[in-house]
């Protein structure tokens, strides 16, 4: 049996669907609220299921994203407290001055998280 191509159009229309069904349109609508065209419903409808696999693991790295994000202020706690132990006074400048330069991107990586507003889950971006 041949292997299903996936058409990242079609991904992409999923990964910016709602999937609650209006009915003054009959269709689905878009995450902003737009309801489907016609044809749009038509294509998601047809979607294959390698398709829909696809759309649902990027949903899945974002749902991961999401709840990194989320947890970014008590990682950053958990991170700090081994320097903050080291010394008597506890500045974040002083505990970056204790860091490799590997811990300093970790630090930049968990203050990045906490800082940066959210991203919309877009296709192909999670």
């Amino acid at each position: 049996m041949p292997e299903t191509e996936i058409r990242p159009a079609v991904v992409a229309l999923l990964c910016d669907s709602d999937f609650k069904f209006r009915r003054d349109t009959n269709t689905w609508s878009h995450i902003d609220g737009r309801p489907f065209t016609k044809e749009e419903q038509a294509t998601a409808l047809n979607a294959t299921r390698a398709e829909f696999e696809d759309f649902a693991a990027q949903h899945t790295r974002y749902m991961e994203y999401l709840r990194t994000k989320e947890q970014a202020p008590e990682a950053l706690q958990q991170f700090l407290a081994p320097f903050m132990d080291q010394l008597s006074t506890k500045t974040l400048g002083n505990a970056v001055e204790l860091m490799t330069e590997a811990e300093r991107a970790q630090l930049d990586q968990l203050l990045g998280r906490m800082i940066e507003p959210p991203r919309r889950f877009t296709a192909y971006t999670f």
